[in-house]
């Protein structure tokens, strides 16, 4: 006699056997701490060489969250991109041009509403 075992399958093998319309619908992971305040947050991330002695930095504005809040993003994106920054004022200020990763690492923490502004 032979045994049934039930096989379970990832949500992207569901995908790819086709008929989407009957698929479950994917499941949202929960937000915590800061990413509760990023996903609300209207963010853009700015390029900017005034004032640096023609060195570019990228400044992240638009984080509307504590001081501790945002030195724990700030620690996380010098780490992500591999280089140095600070925060002051209201903003996360990081060396070099890393829009894209910045863009690409707050979307995956789970900003909605983010645009890359600058030269």
């Amino acid at each position: 006699m032979a045994k049934n075992k039930k096989k379970t399958i990832s949500w992207d093998e569901l995908q790819s056997m086709g008929n989407p319309e009957n698929a479950p619908e994917m499941p949202k992971p929960k937000l915590k701490g800061a990413d509760i305040f990023i996903s609300e947050s209207t963010i853009r991330v700015h390029l900017e060489k005034k004032g640096r002695g023609g060195k570019s930095v990228s400044i992240i504005r638009g984080l509307k969250m504590t001081n501790t809040m945002m030195k724990d993003i700030e620690k996380a994106l010098k780490s992500h991109c591999g280089v140095g920054g600070s925060q002051k004022d209201g903003e996360i200020i990081i060396q070099g041009d890393q829009r894209d990763k910045i863009i690409k690492y707050l979307e995956g923490r789970g900003a909605k509403n983010i645009k890359k502004a600058g030269a």
